[in-house]
């Protein structure tokens, strides 16, 4: 018997021999194509946060545990209002979170704008295998190794590079440090990280992978943000004794109260390493999990935390062309609200079989 094979399956193929199956093609509603890596599961044990096997929170949706999820291998750009993850491209920017959302729902059901979960569970890999990736974190070459370069994708007003071309740069900026790793995690531009926020300080998560459910509600008022306990349980936000960012000498800490909170125009930060924690206070997995706080006092690759509380803020993962050693997988901002749209914040298109 004869088999017929589209133009689809031989770049499908194509692409997962080429990279020895770590990445493949996903095609949307209208068979636009997307270049995905395939993360299999992930316990805890494997990321070295504890001896258990459970699922990382980015491997759960409704509590049941999924065997893999597909990431995009670049920063998304947008075709016929649908998330492409594609080499060689303008990652698209000036996108507010709820339209970075919708550009990635659009492709249809499973697709996804990536979650701080799916963000995290790759930090935590990178971490646990002794690999932080590099990037374009000066203005087109890495800080640290400044022959390591880009292609340019914009120019600012002085001249120099701003966003690279997706995946133009060296092996060494992928998340494995491979040719067949995801591009574009330190540097380059912010990206969404959906799934997670503050509300007036207090920390908001969906249940674990639940974000990246076509059907989550992530709108402000949403019944499915749960505030956390700091033994770990999920509950409704407003609820006493639930973990905060408060202020502290103009530095974030968790503490279950908001002492102090921000206005204007401060814009508190820390080492993502030392951020602390107001005594007698336990920090859960699940925020390790989530990578909002660091998992033991190494170094985190020298990312850097920043947070404001006042009001509804939500969260970009990864760092800008201009952030040098503070950018990373680890880096995590908390300072604007969702409607925020700028030129160093994009967002990737992720999948997962619902």
């Amino acid at each position: 018997m004869a088999f017929t094979f589209s133009i689809k399956d031989t770049y499908r193929q194509a692409v997962e021999a080429a990279s020895g199956g770590k990445q493949t093609v996903l095609y949307d509603d209208k068979g636009y194509p997307s270049i995905m890596n395939i993360i299999p599961k992930l316990s805890y044990k494997d990321v070295g946060l504890s001896d258990s096997t459970k699922a990382l929170p980015a491997f759960m949706v409704d509590d049941a545990e999924k065997p893999e999820i597909f990431v995009g291998t670049f920063m998304a750009m947008v075709h016929d209002g649908r998330a492409c993850s594609l080499p060689g491209q303008v990652p698209k920017v000036y996108t507010n979170m709820d339209q970075a959302i919708a550009y990635c729902r659009a492709k249809g059901p499973g697709w996804h704008c990536m979650t701080n979960a799916e963000y995290a569970a790759i930090a935590l890999w990178c971490k646990a295998n002794g690999y932080y990736p590099r990037g374009n974190n000066n203005y087109g070459s890495d800080h640290g190794y400044p022959h390591e370069k880009c292609r340019p994708g914009t120019v600012g007003s002085d001249g120099r590079i701003n966003l690279g071309l997706t995946g133009s740069g060296p092996n060494s900026w992928t998340h494995d440090g491979t040719p067949n790793g995801i591009y574009g995690l330190n540097g380059d531009d912010w990206e969404w990280a959906i799934g997670l926020r503050t509300n007036n300080g207090e920390i908001h998560i969906l249940t674990g992978n639940n974000a990246a459910k076509n059907t989550a509600d992530l709108t402000a008022g949403s019944a499915e943000w749960k505030a956390i306990l700091p033994d770990g349980t999920l509950v409704a936000p407003g609820t006493a004794g639930t973990l905060k960012i408060d202020i502290v000498s103009g530095v974030p800490k968790i503490s279950t109260t908001v002492k102090t909170t921000t206005s204007g125009d401060q814009w508190p930060s820390t080492p993502f390493k030392d951020l602390a924690v107001e005594s007698g206070i336990t920090i859960p997995d699940i925020l390790k999990a989530l990578a909002v706080f660091p998992s033991d006092n190494s170094d985190h690759g020298g990312d850097r935390f920043y947070a404001k509380n006042d009001g509804e803020k939500c969260f970009f993962r990864g760092g800008g062309w201009y952030d040098t050693s503070y950018a990373g997988v680890f880096s995590l901002s908390g300072y604007h609200p969702r409607s925020s749209s700028h030129d160093d914040v994009g967002f990737r298109p992720a999948y997962i079989l619902l």
